[in-house]
């Protein structure tokens, strides 16, 4: 921890005194819902492992919570923020309250899931409070986007983080478990209570940790080829591979065909299956004759 401070961080009244000054009102559209609580942040910062040299890239900054505590312990921190408001008012928050650090933090105002470049160093680390509604969207498009994010801590939605971090098998493992096995290795990294939000959602939020692969899952088959496996098989995820991965393959035969030629049985079901099993049967997708 750094000498900043102890006060350079947002408290409830400074969260409330910021809002009514912009007139913000946190949106359920866009999944707002602002960390009031300074301890909060702080261990959430802990739990990622933000370490003095990382370039930190935050997702929904907000009010600036969580953005001040990643300054105290990053070497830059890079926020995206698509609501006008929040990303006009951010900068000035910085300087007010970490005048020290604001060289250190750049604003990207933009939509998260069109964002293709950041400004200065490479990110090292993903930390955010991901809207509950965008979450897994945009931690997979930055994860594909960014490959030089090593770690990730997000806080989602309690069930979201749960999907995130399924294992085969888990009867909530599905596609967003299977895409994030794809390029991290992810667990749940905690829970965090509902009273440190303003306004308090009516859901607990989980925290997930990432890591990513040091090594690309060993496959000839392209991420895209992949992912078009895992959305078919679990589209219909209560039926067979061999029925589900019909229409991917072309025929109910040649989903066997696939599947036996990958060692894994025509009937097993998605849910059963390792992001390596999936690449397997991406491997061997027939070829289809004119």
């Amino acid at each position: 921890m750094s000498s900043t401070e102890p006060d350079a961080l947002l408290g409830p009244a400074d969260i409330r005194d910021l809002a009514a000054k912009l007139g913000v009102r946190p949106t359920k559209q866009r999944g707002q819902n602002f960390v009031i609580d300074a301890n909060t942040v702080r261990r959430i910062v802990r739990t990622a492992e933000v370490r003095p040299d990382d370039v930190v890239v935050e997702v929904g900054p907000g009010l600036g919570s969580l953005t001040l505590a990643l300054l105290e312990a990053a070497d830059r921190v890079v926020a995206v923020e698509i609501d006008d408001t929040l990303a006009a008012a951010l900068p000035a928050t910085v300087q007010a309250r970490m005048p020290q650090r604001a060289d250190r933090f750049a604003l990207v105002h933009s939509d998260a899931m069109l964002v293709t470049e950041l400004p200065g160093p490479a990110p090292t680390a993903l930390v955010a409070n991901l809207p509950y509604n965008v979450a897994v969207p945009v931690l997979l498009t930055m994860l594909e986007r960014f490959p030089s994010i090593e770690r990730t801590l997000v806080m989602v939605q309690a069930e979201v983080a749960d999907r995130l971090a399924a294992r085969p098998g888990n009867k909530v493992y599905g596609v967003p478990s299977v895409k994030a096995n794809w390029y991290a290795e992810v667990k749940r990294a905690g829970s965090i209570g509902r009273n440190v939000f303003w306004p308090a959602p009516n859901v607990d939020s989980g925290l997930v940790s990432l890591v990513r692969r040091t090594e690309p899952l060993a496959t000839k088959a392209t991420r895209a080829e992949v992912f078009a496996v895992v959305d078919a098989a679990f589209a219909q995820r209560r039926k067979t591979l061999r029925a589900a991965l019909s229409g991917w393959a072309g025929s109910a035969p040649a989903a066997e065909a696939a599947l036996t030629a990958a060692g894994i049985s025509p009937q097993a079901r998605g849910e059963s299956l390792t992001v390596e099993e999936f690449a397997a049967i991406a491997e061997h997708k027939p070829e289809v004759s004119e």
